[in-house]
């Protein structure tokens, strides 16, 4: 943690190995005197999905992740984002292992190579019935739906086709407590397992480019069904995305590359 100098702000196209592609997130590095509404506007100034704030603490590093509008207790694409620039700014070397202490828990994290491996808690999930009105509001009838823990809703497409041509009617999502909602289905092409999209409207976020989060709960689901333990999957946002996962336990191993876009310093 010789390396940590406080104020410093990045921002980083996480999941994909190409600038302008993948999800962007905030990094910034503390000082230690900001408060939780500092960070709050902050997330709202940077206006991306999410911003990461991390600092250093014994055995790692707290982070604490906000949309523009509220904070969330786990977010993939920024945690894979802060992975990305402690290792890129050398100030955790490559070969050593990341701790960071988020509200969902610990989180540990390897670097290999060109990529970050991500060890995630596994959320609960339970079947629910249908809903009549999702398909007036989403576009298509769902095979199976679920709740989770953290708040989503998952519906299962049919097929590739009907995920990618969803147009889900935002405002009403929230009414029908499906404010968090994850459409998934078997992937059609070659090389990959599933695909999936993230709306998340009641967090200030329209679509979600790449969602690491929701493979706490997306990868049990599909090795629930396909009996196998490692997967590819796609986002099928206009951005697009590509992570690998695997299943271990009640842990969920997911893997993704980073590009930093820009790096600056707070004015305070």
């Amino acid at each position: 943690m010789d390396n940590w100098q406080g104020g410093r702000i990045f921002q980083v196209d996480s999941f994909t190995s190409e600038p302008f592609k993948g999800n962007p997130a905030g990094v910034v590095f503390l000082q230690g005197h900001e408060t939780e509404e500092w960070m709050q506007n902050m997330a709202g100034e940077m206006n991306l999905s999410e911003t990461a704030f991390l600092l250093p603490r014994e055995g790692g590093y707290a982070i604490r992740f906000f949309t523009p509008t509220t904070e969330v207790p786990l977010c993939g694409h920024a945690t894979l984002a802060s992975a990305h620039i402690l290792y890129e700014q050398q100030v955790v070397k490559e070969g050593d292992r990341l701790n960071f202490f988020a509200a969902a828990g610990e989180l540990v994290i390897q670097k290999e190579a060109d990529w970050i491996e991500m060890d995630f808690p596994v959320y609960g999930i339970r079947p629910v019935p249908v809903d009549p009105v999702f398909a007036g509001l989403v576009g298509f009838k769902p095979l199976e739906m679920y709740k989770t823990d953290y708040s989503f809703t998952i519906a299962v497409a049919e097929s590739e086709s009907q995920v990618l041509e969803a147009s889900p009617r935002l405002g009403e999502l929230e009414a029908h407590d499906m404010g968090d909602l994850l459409i998934t289905a078997k992937s059609d092409r070659e090389g990959s397992d599933f695909v999936l999209r993230c709306f998340a409207p009641m967090h200030g976020i329209d679509e979600d480019p790449v969602t690491g989060s929701a493979h706490c709960v997306l990868v049990p689901l599909w090795h629930e069904k396909t009996g196998e333990r490692e997967f590819v999957s796609r986002q099928l946002s206009s951005r697009g995305g590509v992570l690998r996962t695997e299943m271990t336990g009640e842990r969920v191993k997911i893997s993704g590359q980073g590009v930093t876009v820009f790096e600056g310093r707070l004015s305070r």
